[in-house]
């Protein structure tokens, strides 16, 4: 067990919500402070307000990992005397690090729309707007028989081997292999200047692209080998489609039931409903934070309900015209993601023997309030 520094928690994070996955432009990564020091205490906060720092110099935070980038439209200057600046002050004063993942943590398998599903019981739920593909690769390696088994271990718990829902997937072959250690060598099988052959299996297994480091790094280190043969290929697989939002079923009830349902398990006083509420409701659809151009999607794709925050007045009237019911819980409701982060974060650090605690802001960001 040790101390991580924010780079290694960063690290397992981005292997949850890599980069890769935020829309083109969003501004995300660290935005203030130090990665490079350890880091004993995390704070999960949908935004980084005022009282939002205070919490985390109250509680001893070394770094704050937020859903909405505190830099969202790029600084000229820093000026103390500003709320911002004030803010940005603070946070460098007491070494606070500050680390945005925005769209990123929206498309993310486990993150803020499937969470949003979660609470509202979608079953089955698909992506609503595809945005990334992701690009698979084949690794091909070269063991001795003695060492397959470990080989093809490491690969599997490193991501290799995932076709849908199965895991640890892979083909072997057995064959011989063929080599002459050179000068300064020392080979596991053999000895320098003869040439030797061993009884070899080809183990090879699909893999991620953005998982490829990873895979390599845990197989290299499980073969014996000092120089470890091995391929990767491109393939022409489709790979899994990532996106925003999600659909998917719940059981039938009428929009006014289910608009009421929305209120509990969000955990809102208020929602905002365009629509019959008479009309039944089966199939659902869930976009966090700001989805008013994405209504037609959920409409293309027979949802019967579409649920976004900051639904503008003529996106609603143009939802009626199409026969598309929807619910604004508001945009806060993203706060979803704070327990469920820091449920995975923590899981992450801890498997990884990491000594760092983990738990979600406390202040309520929303800044409406009604009456």
């Amino acid at each position: 067990m040790k101390n991580p520094n924010g780079h290694e928690i960063i690290q397992l994070f981005e292997q949850f919500s890599p980069k890769g996955l935020a829309m083109e432009g969003d501004r995300i990564g660290l935005q203030i402070g130090r990665l490079n020091k350890k880091v004993e205490r995390v704070m999960i906060a949908l935004d980084v307000l005022e009282d939002v720092i205070e919490e985390a110099i109250e509680k001893n935070v070394q770094l704050i990992i937020a859903h909405h980038p505190m830099i969202y439209r790029p600084l000229k200057n820093v000026l103390t005397d500003t709320v911002q600046g004030k803010m940005i002050e603070k946070l460098l004063k007491h070494d606070i690090a500050v680390y945005a993942a925005h769209t990123n943590l929206d498309v993310a398998k486990g993150g803020v729309n499937d969470l949003l599903a979660d609470a509202l019981g979608i079953e089955a739920a698909e992506v609503l707007v595809p945005t990334y593909e992701t690009v698979l690769k084949k690794i091909v390696v070269f063991v001795p028989s003695s060492h397959a088994e470990s080989v093809r271990k490491a690969l599997g718990d490193a991501g290799a081997g995932f076709i849908g829902n199965y895991s640890h997937c892979s083909f072997s072959a057995n064959g011989t292999g063929r080599f002459l250690p050179g000068d300064n060598t020392t080979p596991y099988m053999g000895q320098a200047g003869m040439l030797e052959e061993v009884d070899e299996v080809r183990i090879e297994t699909i893999i991620p692209e953005q998982q490829l480091k990873k895979a390599i790094t845990a197989m290299i280190k499980a073969h014996p080998y000092e120089e470890v043969a091995y391929d990767v290929y491109p393939l022409e697989n489709q790979g899994e489609v990532l996106g925003l939002g999600r659909i998917g079923k719940v059981s039938e009830m009428t929009l006014g039931e289910f608009a009421k349902k929305v209120k509990a398990a969000l955990e809102v006083d208020t929602v905002r409903v365009v629509g019959d509420l008479t009309a039944k409701v089966k199939k659902v659809a869930v976009l966090g934070g700001d989805g008013n151009k994405y209504f037609m999607n959920a409409k293309f794709k027979g949802a019967d309900v579409y649920i976004t925050g900051d639904i503008y007045y003529h996106t609603a009237h143009d939802a009626m015209m199409q026969g598309l019911n929807m619910i604004d819980p508001g945009h806060n409701v993203e706060k979803v993601m704070k327990k469920g982060l820091t449920a995975t974060l923590q899981k992450l650090c801890t498997n990884s023997g990491y000594v760092v605690e983990i738990f979600p802001s406390e202040v309520n960001t929303d800044p409406f309030q009604f009456i």
